[in-house]
């Protein structure tokens, strides 16, 4: 190896004062592997004094790839590894290198090959298959090329590790975080914050976890009224900082040394972290403003890496710490209601769970839920003082109504009870109403619902029983209010059917498989000519029965579900007259009936406008039906609607014209093309007394006002008979045809047809 002159001394050193103020525990580690001890000491005495990147070198040594490969088993904090390629054989250096990385997965240490033999190994197959940094001649190595390279290397190195230590953090805090937000008491949580902060860090580290003396921990919480205590409240100190946990050489009762507690303030004052040397403090914030510190003390200064992955830590820190906090105000409260201190809804189920374990077979235990009629009115009128007064009081005399039941306060204005029969009789409970309550000066009346439930009913344990009695209350509200009712198992399966056909309804519009259109003819009644069918949706439900369609279309309509399901109508139906238009099944008018809710969607008319116009469908081949009720709306938003409806080539129809109350001066502003005679009056057409002058005054109203008049519901010959009278244009009914499939409709289409053309060539 050449002589290194002390002129081409070059130091890279990115903290100016690096040399002098560098930790001695802060070294890069460089492995130094030849056979030539020669190389070793000009290495050592060239590069002893160098600080790259703030940090000084130390040297280990090797005459072989054996003693290297031993070292760097040991090992694994070295950064770089400056390797002779010949040495015991030719291959000897590239063999080490190949076991660095294979046998000992060492992928971030970095490589620098210095041969004085030239030409055992071509460079750029070195450099590409070796991984290594850099390869170079040992005559070519002058201190400034050898510094220069190493620190090439260093730096590389330092980026690799950065970065693995960075996936190595990021991977414990993950696996961290469940641990933190699954701390339901603030002591645990403190420990388990400094145990993970230690973990992140490795090594040794002590630490504190301290609050500002307004988080006040709470080990004394109704929800643990049952539990013993976890210990004495942290004491606050004299400076307002409570500690709350402590690990290695700190301690929970220590006093705090006046620099610490300096730190600790200044944390707390400037809102944010503050990395020292050795010693780092973390900002727990919250809703409310700064609430806690974790001091951390180590034995080595922090990467910036490390230090990055403590700030996002804290984060995630002080996340659990207000979280834990949130849980401990609303565990004093789990079990107990504060204004009658009363159990509430949470201990009222689990005192019936206690009572389902322990009694078995049960023995006639009831649950009944006493809910006060109005009361919203009384606070109203009062105010909510008297009001939780009067509760108490409510409170005492059910109380003294059933003094073997287990009471409890489940709602704002609903009392539980848990007991027998005998206590729990309705007429006994809703007595304790019959006397006025006098509060401060005001006589006051109340009535009350009840809903009872027999345990030996229910299913689900406390929730269970506490769902039977509601559903019980929600029934005795409508059928008898003042009153009561008792729960049966078919008021559930009413419920749970509901709730099942919306969830079925639900799947079936996503699933489209469940629903079909059926297609009613309608019939020109001077030709006899069918010139249009209204689309009707019908449901068969899991492919079996048809489901009613005044079962499951108010369920839509209470749900929200009827604007999908009209969209889904509208859709298929569209997409129906387009095809019958493709075959030659043409001349057809297409009647789709249209809710308020989906008229009133902010969707429906985009969604008509593109389908209209992505079809081209002929002008007047669908029409849309909207009821009277709707179209009384008096909304200037509803005719411009219809305006931009009627732009698009539809046509518009009024349903069940005659069941509402019409303007007559507003009817005439609408721009709509037909009006349906509700079914109701084509009905009574059978009895020309009550029937025949609504019918008539709504065909001749239509004929009056220049719309088309169409009667839906004609099942009788002579009905169609008084319509053609009445000069009534259109008719449909099941006197034609009930509604039909597609196909089945196409085949009375035809079948229709064939003796028209016969009449039609004979007259021929």
């Amino acid at each position: 190896m050449p002589e290194l002159a002390a002129d081409d001394f070059i130091s890279i050193d990115d903290d100016p004062a690096g040399d002098s103020s560098a930790p001695e525990q802060a070294r890069w580690r460089v492995l130094i592997v030849d056979d030539d001890h020669e190389v070793h000491e000009a290495t050592v005495f060239s590069l002893g004094k160098t600080v790259i990147e703030g940090r000084r070198l130390e040297f280990l040594h090797a005459a072989s790839a054996a003693e290297a490969l031993a070292i760097l088993r040991q090992e694994d904090d070295i950064a770089v590894i400056m390797l002779d390629v010949v040495m015991e054989r030719e291959d000897s250096g590239l063999e080490l290198v190949r076991r660095v990385r294979d046998e000992l997965a060492r992928s971030d240490v970095r490589i620098v090959l210095r041969t004085g033999q030239p030409g055992y190994a071509p460079e750029l197959q070195v450099i590409r298959d070796y991984d290594i940094n850099d390869y170079k001649t040992k005559s070519e190595l002058t201190l400034t090329r050898l510094t220069t390279t190493l620190a090439t290397a260093i730096r590389s190195y330092r980026q690799l590790h950065d970065l693995a230590a960075g996936r190595r953090g990021l991977e414990t805090m993950a696996l961290s975080f469940a641990e933190l937000f699954g701390q339901r008491d603030l002591r645990g949580l403190g420990r388990t914050v400094l145990q993970q902060a230690a973990a992140l860090l490795g090594g040794s580290v002590s630490g504190l976890l301290v609050l500002a003396d307004a988080c006040r921990v709470d080990q004394d919480s109704s929800a643990r009224a049952m539990r013993a205590p976890d210990g004495a409240e942290p004491a606050p100190t004299a400076s307002g900082l409570r500690v709350l946990a402590a690990l290695g050489d700190f301690d929970v009762d220590a006093q705090l040394s006046p620099t610490l507690l300096a730190r600790l303030h200044a944390c707390l004052a400037q809102a944010r972290n503050i990395h020292g040397d050795c010693s780092t403090q973390l900002c727990l914030g919250g809703p409310g403003g700064v609430t806690g510190v974790v001091h951390l003390q180590t034995s080595r200064s922090l990467s910036e890496i490390e230090r990055r992955l403590l700030d996002v830590f804290a984060i995630n820190a002080a996340a659990s710490v207000e979280n834990a906090r949130l849980v401990e105000a609303l565990d004093r409260q789990a079990f107990a209601d504060p204004l009658t201190r009363l159990p509430n809804r949470a201990c009222f189920i689990a005192a019936i769970d206690q009572e389902l374990a322990a009694r078995a077979p049960l023995t006639g235990q009831h649950v009944a839920l006493f809910d006060l009629d109005r009361f919203s009115e009384i606070n109203d009128a009062l105010g909510h003082r008297l009001g939780d007064l009067l509760l108490g009081e409510v409170a005492r005399r059910l109380g003294s109504a059933a003094p073997t039941a287990l009471l409890a306060r489940v709602g704002p204005d609903v009392f539980g009870l848990l007991g027998d029969a005998a206590a729990l009789a309705p007429d006994t409970l809703l007595a304790v109403l019959a006397v006025p309550f006098v509060i401060e000066g005001f006589a006051l009346s109340l009535r009350a619902t009840l809903g009872c439930a027999d345990l030996r009913l229910t299913d689900d344990g406390g929730r269970g029983a506490l769902r039977a009695a509601t559903i019980a209350l929600n029934i005795a509200k409508r059928r008898n209010r003042g009153g009561f009712a008792d729960y049966s198992r078919a008021m559930a399966a009413e419920r749970e059917e509901s709730l099942a056909l919306l969830n079925d309804l639900r799947a079936a519009i996503r699933g489209e498989h469940d629903l079909q259109l059926f297609y009613q003819p309608q019939i020109e009644l001077c030709s006899g000519r069918v010139i249009g069918v209204e689309a009707l949706l019908r449901w068969r439900r899991h492919g079996g029965d048809f489901v009613r369609p005044d079962h499951f279309i108010p369920l839509a309509e209470r749900s929200g579900l009827i604007v999908d399901l009209g969209a889904w109508v509208l859709d298929a139906a569209l997409a129906q007259i387009y095809e019958w238009e493709a075959r030659g099944i043409s001349g057809l008018r297409m009647s789709i009936n249209v809710s308020l809710a989906q008229f009133r969607s902010a969707s429906f008319l985009p969604l008509v406008e593109e389908r209209i116009r992505r079809l081209a469908l002929p002008a007047g081949c669908v029409e849309l039906e909207i009821t009277e009720s709707m179209a009384m709306l008096g909304a200037d938003s509803l005719i411009e609607t219809l305006g931009r409806l009627k732009a698009l080539g539809l046509s518009i129809a009024i349903d069940d014209f005659g069941a509402g109350f019409s303007s007559l001066a507003y009817l005439q502003q609408l721009p709509v093309d037909r009006l349906k005679i509700d079914r109701a009056f084509v009905t009574a057409l059978s009895q020309p007394t009550s029937g025949q002058p609504i019918a008539r005054m709504i065909v001749d109203l239509g004929r009056a006002l220049g719309l088309v008049v169409i009667a839906e519901g004609v099942e009788t010959a002579e009905q169609e008979a008084q319509l053609i009278t009445m000069q009534c244009a259109e008719a449909q009914g099941y006197l034609y045809a009930r509604p039909l499939p597609a196909a089945e409709f196409e085949r009375w289409l035809a079948a229709r047809s064939l003796p028209a053309a016969a009449a039609s060539a004979a007259r021929q």
